[in-house]
């Protein structure tokens, strides 16, 4: 081959690697969670109401462009419940794939509120024991949540649709 050619098909070629590797990326959505807690052994509870996410839950939501991801939870719990938390302390990372999507969901938790309970359109937000939020009816991944929450040792969880149902990996 003359080196014009060879040279625009050895660029065709790099190109055509990196179109691959760019393939290979995924697009992600990041979100957050968090459960506040008082010292009597009551957790604040989200009666989620929503099409695609619905039970009881802690509040939290997706980090908006901009902000870092501790800045986000303080943000969602404020936007859901009327509460302004402080020192949110990072327990965990809880991620699933929505199709082609990673969701990556960082879970908090912290005893540190000030202000008012407040519902919002997310739902009812109420405190109640551990012992009854988890009979309550659960959201999807709630079970796991609160496993991460309380046991020091599990920091991650992926939760994988197989053809049996839902199977969950916690690390």
């Amino acid at each position: 081959l003359h080196e014009p050619y060879r040279r625009q098909r050895q660029m065709c070629i790099r190109d055509s690697n990196r179109m691959e590797k760019m393939a290979e990326i995924e697009k992600v959505i990041f979100m957050n969670m968090c459960m506040v807690y008082d010292h009597a052994g009551r957790v604040l509870a989200l009666d989620k109401v929503g099409k695609s996410y619905s039970g009881t839950t802690f509040p939290g939501g997706h980090v908006e462009p901009g902000e870092t991801f501790t800045e986000s939870v303080i943000r969602e719990i404020y936007e859901e419940t009327g509460l302004t938390i402080s020192n949110p302390k990072l327990t965990g990372i809880y991620h699933w794939m929505t199709g082609a999507v990673r969701n990556v969901g960082f879970l908090y938790k912290t005893d540190e509120y000030q202000g008012k309970l407040i519902s919002s359109e997310e739902g009812k937000v109420y405190w109640i024991s551990g012992e009854e939020f988890l009979l309550k009816p659960l959201a999807p991944g709630m079970k796991q949540v609160w496993q991460m929450m309380h046991d020091d040792s599990a920091s991650e969880c992926l939760q994988t649709l197989t053809e049996n149902g839902i199977v969950s990996k916690i690390q």
